[in-house]
């Protein structure tokens, strides 16, 4: 049998699915996709405070790879759902909702690349990969990617 890495297209069999098991993954993937942004959001928010006692909008612009406009638009956003609470020209701070939600994506960030460096993976590579998986897996796998970890010291 070959290897996953040399597998093609052709190698690997199509899984047979429900529909409505198909369906109800993808809707868990565009409910992640639409809170992802909110994510990032507080939990960069939260690491500039921590860094540097405050969040500004250029800073997360710059960390974020975006422009101010979108900055602004989102804080909007998130003030809007509870997340952050913010003056007129001033810093960004996380509204105890906001805190807690940024707790929980820092641990879910942190055990994605501990496990994916528990296979070998190299941290730049986890650290990258780890952005998109976050977002996407669920409390039972990150239970799973723990236990396996637990499992392999």
């Amino acid at each position: 049998m070959p290897s996953a890495a040399s597998q093609t297209r052709e190698d690997i069999t199509p899984v047979t699915r429900d529909p409505e098991a198909q369906a109800d993954g993808f809707v868990n993937v565009r409910n992640a996709h639409e809170s992802e942004m909110a994510e990032d959001y507080v939990e960069l928010i939260a690491e500039l405070i921590e860094a540097h006692g405050e969040a500004r909008p250029v800073d997360i612009a710059g960390r974020l790879g975006v422009k101010a406009p979108t900055v602004t638009k989102n804080i909007s956003r998130l003030k809007d759902a509870g997340l952050v609470r913010r003056e007129k020209y001033r810093a960004i701070f996380l509204t105890e909702r906001g805190q807690s939600l940024a707790a929980a994506c820092r641990r879910r960030h942190r055990l994605v690349v501990a496990f994916l460096q528990s296979l070998g993976i190299d941290e730049a590579t986890a650290e990258r990969d780890a952005e998109g998986i976050e977002h996407h897996v669920s409390e039972a796998t990150l239970i799973a990617f723990e236990n396996h970890m637990k499992g392999s010291e």
